[in-house]
């Protein structure tokens, strides 16, 4: 790849509209604009040009397999291939840019110890097909993490394998299903309360499961009443988050688990919000059978990027035997072993005293060793003390956003007592034509990444915020102003708003349009006087 632009490309300036007047880069201070790579190079050139009268080599040197057919890609000099990922990678926010206020997403910052243990050579070389007694290490890191996450729930087992957390939901209900045929029932009905995250119900459908919905009362929290009435023989599960979406806690949780399972049900707790009570709060002993746990939301491994991701799944003493293969189980000689389907049997009647029972493998292996590594990294830097300090901090971050900002943001359950991990808000107030999405985008001029809109659907033009325990109140104040401040303008109706972001790389696209007719492949523009193809541009700058 030269350094030197060879292919002749003149680039195609953009127009941009400013209220100066027109410029004729698109560009805003130092973020510049940045056209697709395709518009950039010419796929007929490289950055390396050779002379048309160079000497082919004297032989073939691909065994037969050069290539016949054009390549298709922007050749690009080194510069502008370096200058467009960067800036690219400028227009990208972070968490460790600034405050990530997404609500029931946990965006904690994630300490680099964690990074630099799942770096180390014996995690990070390892392959999940070496010999076993070449990895104790890594066996011994799992087992470990397993013993963790078990201690701060007060279960009897977990399953370490799922890759997330709707992969930890399939798991649990999976156990449940195997639990259920164990003993010859057959329910076909999942009770899903209204509070509950979305996956919820959607991993019960997918398990075969008729769902039914359970309503919630006016102060956020499950109807104890209305789940008791639907109760019956043909109830398999009740799958509750708690905390739940509304940044609640459950306090009737134990009535309702002793009321599913006099049912002869089984309960299932969403997880993904233990950040808030960790430490503080043990599933197992409110009557839970099966919770998965986000390790990136709670113990701050890596989130989301289409990344690998982990949602280990603790369970009951009635839902263990059933958990899923392989798992890791330390022997009295001090070894760890790795359970798979050729040992089960035998290792389940020698040292269980019982047939084996899993309901099956749901990975190829074992899990996600880096992630594995980071959660344990992170539990053992904070100790127990220190895990109970981060429900502590992140429930009175959120309360501390909360009652900054209840006189500006109607906040619907603000007099159901404090919140936990995160404060909801609604767009009750606002005047007439202004709605979230325009606090939401906003709140982009501010430098801040909007909060999470229009979810939980039981409060209208939902803010759901989560601050997590990371936050100082510094960055926590600054982020209560910008949203104090964007709130009354809504509130005033500020028109101004409409036009939100006008700092950011791009201006507000046509929402419904994005969503349903996106552009995701790239096609040479149609010649001048032709139709457009699929490589219109969606929006407005």
């Amino acid at each position: 790849m030269s350094s030197v632009n060879q292919s002749g490309w003149k680039p195609t300036v953009p127009t941009a509209a400013t209220s100066e007047g027109t410029t004729t880069t698109g560009n805003r201070a130092l973020m510049l604009e940045e056209p697709l790579i395709f518009e950039i190079g010419d796929s007929e050139t490289t950055g390396v040009d050779f002379e048309p009268s160079a000497p082919a080599p004297g032989h073939d040197r691909l065994a037969g397999l050069k290539r016949t057919n054009p390549i298709e890609l922007p050749g690009l000099t080194e510069p502008e291939t370096v200058r467009h990922y960067t800036r690219l990678s400028r227009q990208n926010y972070a968490i460790d840019l600034g405050l990530f206020p997404l609500g029931s997403c946990t965006m904690k910052h994630n300490p680099r110890l964690n990074e630099k243990m799942a770096r180390l050579p014996g995690f990070a070389d390892i392959h999940p097909l070496q010999p076993r007694e070449t990895v104790q290490g890594a066996l011994e890191v799992i087992n470990q993490l397993a013993f963790w996450l078990i201690d701060l729930t007060g279960m009897h087992g977990v399953a370490m394998s799922p890759k997330a957390g709707a992969h930890g939901e399939l798991c649990g209900l999976l156990c449940i299903r195997a639990a259920l045929e164990a003993r010859g029932d057959a329910r076909q009905v999942v009770l899903v309360p209204e509070s509950a995250h979305g996956t919820n119900p959607a991993t019960a459908a997918f398990c075969g499961y008729r769902v039914e919905n359970i309503p919630a009362t006016a102060a956020g929290r499950v109807d104890l009443a209305a789940l008791k009435a639907r109760l019956g023989p043909d109830v398999a599960a009740v799958m509750i988050t708690n905390p739940n979406t509304c940044g609640l806690f459950e306090p009737e949780m134990k009535a309702i688990s002793d009321a599913v399972h006099a049912a002869g049900g089984f309960v299932y707790c969403d997880g993904a919000n233990f950040n808030a009570i960790v430490g503080k709060v043990r599933p197992g002993d409110l009557g839970i059978d099966a919770m998965h746990i986000n390790l990136h939301k709670t113990f701050s491994t890596p989130h989301g990027g289409g990344g690998p991701g982990s949602g280990p799944v603790v369970l009951s003493e009635a839902l263990s035997p059933f958990g899923p293969l392989p798992y890791t189980a330390r022997t009295q000689d001090g070894v760890i072993h790795l359970v798979e389907e050729e040992q089960a049997e035998d290792f389940a009647r020698t040292h269980f005293g019982r047939p084996a029972q899993s309901f099956g493998r749901m990975v190829a292996f074992h899990g996600q060793m880096g992630m594995f590594t980071r959660a344990l990294s992170y539990i053992l830097s904070h100790g127990a003390d220190g895990l109970a300090q981060v429900a502590e901090d992140s429930v009175l971050n959120a309360n501390y956003v909360l009652r900054s900002l209840e006189d500006v943001l109607d906040a619907p359950f603000a007099g159901s007592g404090p919140c936990m991990h995160e404060a909801i808000f609604s767009d009750r107030g606002f005047a007439e034509g202004f709605s979230t999405i325009d606090v939401a985008k906003a709140l982009i001029d501010e430098g801040f990444h909007p909060m999470t809109m229009y979810f939980p659907l039981v409060v209208h033009g939902a803010m759901l915020i989560e601050p997590t325990e990371t936050e100082s109140k510094a960055s926590l104040d600054q982020f209560i102003v910008a949203l104090r401040s964007i709130a009354e303008r809504a509130r005033a109706g500020d028109e101004a708003l409409k036009a939100a972001p006008v700092h950011a790389p791009r201006r507000r696209l046509d929402e419904t349009l994005a969503a349903r007719k996106p552009v995701l492949t790239y096609q040479t523009p149609a010649p001048d006087g032709a139709e457009a193809g699929v490589g219109t541009e969606i929006g407005g700058r």
